[in-house]
């Protein structure tokens, strides 16, 4: 795999991890108005996170936006990315990775809510009457970046040069270097069966200590592990991928994980998702599984900043 282009700026999903987060995928209508304004607003993005984020430039405001298999098309106007289709759902015993729709994924980060929230009002009022939104999310941090499970998320997340080698498209498909492949699903969690469990068969779950966040040893780590079963490597190199997963939930209602992996290679993404719900080899699959479930599913290529702003002529 090359290295990527050094003259196609990425999206700032490479910036730190925040307190906040929204998550907003919506689909499109089929007027060539809804178009339009889906171009208006991508290609207006980078000022308008300005403006909103001037409020206070240590709230670290950014936007990530990113398109569809079933709208590139539409939207963009360029060869789909190479490897860019809709989320294949992926099914064994009572497991279920579910595909679900999406046109236009919006992450939203920042230190404080009001600024994701004020940009999110702000995206949704250039787009009313244009898109639905089916699914949003309000991500929070949660202690030292745990999951509501109680294990720190993101442990082993690349950063750095690492995390460009591993989320920029470059050389492989020149026309859309500086982008990257978006995963994201939402796990709904069963917390209350979750708590009953003792900490040491958690640990086992997982394949990491609790507290100190260690990775367990791999003579005493299952073949089940979560750990275990998303470490991808090929021809002996291990593939990452960037996780800005983040808890999301009600405290009277459903509460879970927002999963978004950002990966050079949508390959690498699916191939974590059959571990965890097949398991590798198969019957070995993520124990996660049976105290949290997936209720959507979808793929998006986020294109580069200079792609973004392109969109603004009426695209390609």
């Amino acid at each position: 795999m090359q290295s990527p282009s050094s003259g196609a700026v990425a999206q700032a999903f490479n910036e730190p991890m925040t307190r906040d987060a929204i998550f907003l995928v919506m689909t499109v209508h089929q007027a060539s108005a809804a178009v339009a304004a889906v171009r208006a607003l991508a290609a207006g993005l980078p000022k308008l996170v300005r403006a909103v984020g001037a409020r206070d430039v240590n709230g670290h405001l950014t936007c990530v936006v990113a398109f569809g298999a079933d709208s590139w098309d539409r939207i963009v106007g360029l060869a789909r990315p190479a490897l860019l289709h809709r989320f294949m759902p992926v099914a064994s015993g009572p497991r279920r990775a579910v595909s679900t729709p999406g046109d236009v994924l919006v992450h939203i980060r920042a230190e404080r809510m009001d600024l994701c929230f004020e940009l999110a009002t702000q995206v949704l009022t250039r787009l009313r009457g244009w898109v639905d939104v089916v699914d949003e999310a309000h991500g929070f941090r949660y202690f030292d970046e745990r999951d509501l499970t109680g294990f720190v998320d993101g442990t082993e997340n690349p950063v750095g040069g690492a995390a460009i080698d591993a989320t920029v498209v470059g050389d492989e498909d020149p026309h859309l270097a500086g982008g990257s492949y978006v995963m994201v699903q939402k796990y709904v969690h069963d917390l209350a069966a979750w708590g009953k469990l003792s900490t040491e068969d958690q640990e086992q779950i997982i394949g990491r200590t609790k507290l100190a966040d260690i990775e367990l040893d791999d003579a005493v780590k299952p073949a089940f592990a979560h750990n275990v079963l998303t470490t991808i490597s090929e021809d002996g190199i291990e593939r990452k991928v960037l996780r800005r997963n983040m808890p999301f939930g009600d405290v009277g209602g459903e509460s879970g994980t927002y999963f978004i992996g950002y990966a050079r290679s949508l390959l690498i993404l699916e191939q974590m998702i059959r571990n965890m719900f097949i398991g590798d080899p198969p019957g070995t699959y993520d124990h996660l599984l049976d105290f949290t479930h997936a209720v959507t599913g979808t793929n998006f290529f986020a294109p580069s900043v200079g792609l973004l702003e392109s969109l603004e002529a009426g695209g390609h």
